[in-house]
């Protein structure tokens, strides 16, 4: 019996591909640092029984109707807002992610987004990049304490309770809206559910790690930003398109909000002319909450795992539904 043939949507380490290489023909975009191209894509797909895509790969009916013999779909993320779930649906192909690997490598990137951006690590090291440390003053570069400071967590899933646990170490008080209550997080670290609107008026950081639904598209507005305190410092870790990127960028000009770091953008990749990108109190990073060396490892290793389970006949490891 042949080999399934597998497409890689990009390129990654061989040590990682080798240990399924009597498993499967693998056949891979050869470049790391940028998409395949839509038509390359495409025309890969043709002769793929299983695709390893990547959160900038559309995979919807389009790419399944140039895949006739495409059967598995494992998506190197924890979200899959670029897989069409009802399409796959149609097309008898069954759709995987990366849930759990990656919880704590985003917590400890959420968590140190929110130090860097409270304590203004970022605009600290560019004032000596400018040399402008010419002496010291009392409020030189002062920033935000996040000790004992009340932290404001929306989505508290696996990734939420993860920053909890952070924030508890820190003393913070501990705020959280969900779609539901999470008893765990309220009976271990005191976290106290509260509905969003008095979220927004009470903490000190609002951090966002909500998916993106109909339901979360542009939660945080002109209408939160304007609930939350004048000293309050915006978070986001979750997906971009939860914010209205235009209406934060009004509230922290108007000064309505202290700072944001954000980690994750409506349009991704920004550019440095990107209006936030100009701001000093916006620390923005490219999209790297679970981007140590092991955690992408684990990711990968997860990926082909379902891969090779699917062919093998056995149970998925992380299938969507």
């Amino acid at each position: 019996m042949s080999k399934p043939n597998i497409y890689v949507s990009r390129q990654l380490p061989d040590y990682l591909l080798e240990p399924y290489r009597n498993d499967f023909n693998i056949n891979m975009w050869p470049k790391d640092d940028e998409p395949v191209p839509r038509d390359v894509l495409l025309a890969e797909v043709k002769e793929a029984d299983g695709l390893l895509s990547m959160l900038s790969d559309g995979v919807n009916e389009e790419l399944f109707e140039q895949a006739p013999n495409l059967k598995v779909v494992a998506n190197l993320a924890v979200g899959y807002d670029n897989i069409n779930l009802e399409d796959a649906k149609k097309y008898d192909v069954a759709i995987t992610n990366t849930p759990d690997v990656l919880t704590e490598t985003t917590a400890d990137l959420a968590f140190g987004l929110l130090m860097a951006t409270g304590r203004r690590l970022v605009e600290s090291m560019e004032y000596i990049r400018e040399d402008k440390w010419q002496d010291w003053s009392p409020f030189l570069l002062a920033g935000k304490d996040i000790h004992h400071q009340t932290i404001g967590i929306v989505g508290m899933g696996r990734i939420g309770s993860a920053v909890a646990r952070r924030a508890k170490g820190f003393n913070m008080p501990i705020l959280y809206h969900n779609r539901s209550r999470n008893m765990e997080v309220e009976e271990e670290l005191g976290a106290k559910y509260v509905s969003f609107e008095e979220l927004l008026e009470k903490a000190d950081y609002v951090v966002s790690l909500v998916p993106f639904s109909a339901e979360t598209k542009e939660i945080f507005n002109a209408d939160a930003f304007n609930k939350m305190k004048e000293s309050a410092i915006f978070i986001n870790a979750g997906r971009g398109q939860t914010v209205d990127e235009e209406a934060l960028y009004e509230a922290l000009v108007k000064k309505e909000i202290s700072a944001a770091g954000l980690d994750v953008f409506k349009q991704e990749p920004i550019r440095k002319d990107h209006p936030l990108m100009t701001l000093d109190n916006v620390v923005c990073l490219p999209h790297i909450g679970s981007a140590s060396v092991k955690t992408r490892e684990e990711m990968i290793k997860l990926c082909f795992d379902n891969l090779k389970n699917h062919f093998d006949g056995k149970a998925l490891l992380t299938e969507v539904k």
